[in-house]
């Protein structure tokens, strides 16, 4: 799960009970004398409810090895907490074609493990943290640069698929206005006067100027190289769906200009991105990719959604009641965020 987005949930590690009912799952599932090892938290991402873990078959002989995600207990099941909506969505997008993992378990209710789970195979790579890349990375400009616009042609992938044939009964279209007033309220956790003032400025120039939503699709509301794994720098697998709908497609490359965007973040906090726009925009195109109208307005969107995002987390991090030092490091970039947003959205409205 990407730490740019989510809140972080903290836990010291699987609980006993969850490792005997997961051990009951799998024994029920891949026959008697299997065996489940090395179950752990999850650490790429803040992954949060996420653990991995192998599974061995009577002989003590590794047969695959596996991610779990879990539902948050005594939480409303809605968006990011709903974790078993990813299962349809993962099928669905793996029957399509796109570069997903499987989900051979999922369930929607608490009887197997005390909460609605998916448990999705667990495929080799490494996420591009993008303001601090793993040392696996080459730093080389080039090769650096070819990481970007992998991300680029993979989500032309995702863009060109029909969700209609693909995902018939997952969930119906999110309109732009409602997409913006989901995000609104988390200005109220601005601790930062400023925060709030250009926030609610860049929320004023984005409601004004609503575009034609057109190309409606497939969305994972966090596209970035944080969210693919890649395997001697090709895009190897598309992960972390907790904020997936159906909606304006252009939501979705937006952000990924606004994560590539150096004039976006503080000097201190910048991502490692020897790409421009019209780099990223151009090999997304060249893929197939179908959303590419008013780019200026969904990039500023991409800004508000994360630096109202970022008020919320930063406060809750400040206040102890989740602490994670990355949202620290991050604070100083809600302001560029905001002033960047507000530089773009004033654009797109000028024509």
């Amino acid at each position: 799960m990407s730490a740019a987005v989510k809140n972080a949930e903290h836990d010291a590690g699987p609980s006993n009970n969850l490792a005997a009912r997961l051990r009951r799952l799998i024994e029920t599932e891949c026959g008697a004398g299997s065996q489940v090892a090395n179950l752990g938290m999850m650490e790429d991402g803040h992954a949060g409810l996420t653990f991995g873990f192998d599974v061995l078959n009577a002989a003590g002989e590794p047969l695959n090895s596996y991610v779990l995600k879990l539902a948050p207990v005594g939480v409303r099941r809605r968006g990011n907490t709903d974790v078993y909506r990813q299962a349809p969505l993962l099928r669905g997008l793996k029957a399509a074609g796109v570069a997903v993992p499987a989900v051979p378990w999922a369930s929607p209710d608490e009887t197997m493990l005390g909460t609605p789970f998916i448990v999705m195979e667990r495929l080799p790579g490494r996420i591009f943290l993008v303001w601090e890349p793993h040392s696996s990375f080459s730093r080389d400009p080039v090769r650096l640069r070819g990481v970007w616009l992998e991300a680029a042609r993979l989500l032309a992938q995702l863009h060109r698929v029909d969700w209609r044939a693909a995902l018939p009964d997952w969930e119906n279209p999110r309109p732009l206005r409602e997409e913006l007033g989901m995000w609104t309220p988390l200005l109220r956790h601005a601790q930062d006067a400023d925060w709030l003032a250009a926030g609610t400025e860049l929320n004023g120039l984005l409601a004004e100027h609503l575009p034609d939503e057109h190309p409606i699709g497939v969305i994972h509301g966090d596209f970035q190289p944080g969210n693919i794994l890649y395997v001697d720098g090709r895009a190897h697998a598309l992960i972390d769906w907790e904020l997936a709908s159906i909606g304006a497609q252009g939501l979705d490359l937006g952000w990924l200009l606004m994560m590539s965007d150096g004039r976006a973040w503080d000097p201190a906090w910048r991502p490692v991105a020897p790409v421009s726009s019209d780099d990223l925009i151009g090999a997304y195109r060249d893929a197939g990719g179908p959303a590419l109208a008013n780019m200026q307005w969904y990039q500023a969107l991409a800004h508000f959604r994360l630096g109202a995002i970022a008020c919320l987390n930063v406060k809750l991090h400040r206040t102890g009641k989740r602490a994670d030092h990355l949202w620290e490091r991050f604070a100083p970039s809600i302001s560029t965020l905001f002033a960047r947003g507000i530089e773009l959205a004033r654009r797109a409205a000028s024509g």
